[in-house]
C-alpha cells in the first residue's frame, strides 16, 4: 500500500532508476564504477582479508555468490534500494569498495558503507571515494542526510567518516553483532550544507 505523505518526496521516485549507474570519477585517480564479471575474484578474495572480514559479518565465500551479489547489486539499482560501486585505479584495478544503500527518497536519507583492500590502505583511497560519493548524493541525487555507522573499535573508519566531514553524533549501544560478539556502534551523518572542511566533532 502507497504512504500518503503530507509533504513533497526529497527526490522523485525513479530519478535514478531511469538512467543507468553512473562512473564517478575520484581525486587521485581514482574511479567509482560499477561492479562486473572481472571482479568476481578480487571480490572474493577481498573478503579473505582479516581486517575486512572482522567488520563484516556477512561475507560471500565462493564465486557464485559474489555472482548472486553482484546480481542484486544490479537490482538495487533497478529498484532504487541502493547503488553499489568498486573503488578503482583509473577504472582498472579494484581497490575497495563503496556502496549508498537504504535509500529512502521520501525524507532524503542513505546509508554509506566501504571498505579498502590492504595494499591501498594509508593513501587516502577510501575518503576520497567517500567525499566523491557524498557530493554526488548530496548535490547531484538531492539527498539530504547521508549516514555511516561503524565499530567503536574500528579507529580507521572512525578516521575516513571524520575526514570526510562526518560528523560524530553518538553511539549505539549494543548494536551490531560481530564475530567476537555485541559491539557499540559509532553513528556519524553528513547533511547538505556541512562544511566538509571543518574539523566536526560532537555528541557523545
Amino acid at each position: 500500500m502507497t504512504r500518503a505523505l503530507s509533504t513533497q518526496p526529497a527526490i522523485t521516485a525513479g530519478s535514478l532508476a531511469s538512467s543507468p549507474q553512473p562512473v564517478l570519477p575520484a581525486a587521485g585517480g581514482l574511479l567509482l564504477r560499477p561492479w562486473g564479471g572481472g571482479d568476481v575474484q578480487g571480490f572474493l578474495s577481498a573478503y579473505r582479508d582479516a581486517d575486512i572480514r572482522r567488520w563484516h559479518t556477512r561475507r560471500p565465500s565462493t564465486e557464485a555468490q559474489v555472482r548472486e551479489w553482484f546480481d542484486a547489486y544490479s537490482r538495487d539499482w533497478q529498484q532504487e534500494k541502493g547503488g553499489h560501486w568498486a573503488v578503482t585505479r583509473d577504472g582498472g584495478e579494484m581497490v575497495g569498495r563503496i556502496a549508498l544503500r537504504c535509500l529512502d527518497f521520501d525524507d532524503g536519507v542513505a546509508d554509506v558503507a566501504y571498505w579498502v583492500l590492504p595494499a591501498a590502505r594509508g593513501a587516502g583511497v577510501a575518503t576520497r571515494a567517500v567525499a566523491t560519493l557524498t557530493d554526488w548524493a548530496l548535490d547531484e541525487v538531492g539527498f539530504h542526510r547521508l549516514q555511516l555507522d561503524h565499530s567503536t573499535r574500528n579507529a580507521a573508519s572512525c578516521a575516513v567518516a571524520t575526514k570526510s566531514g562526518y560528523l560524530l553524533e553518538g553511539t549505539k549501544r549494543s548494536a551490531a553483532v560481530h564475530d567476537d560478539g555485541r559491539h557499540d556502534m559509532h553513528l556519524h551523518a553528513r547533511i547538505r550544507g556541512d562544511d566538509p572542511g571543518l574539523p566536526l566533532t560532537g555528541g557523545a
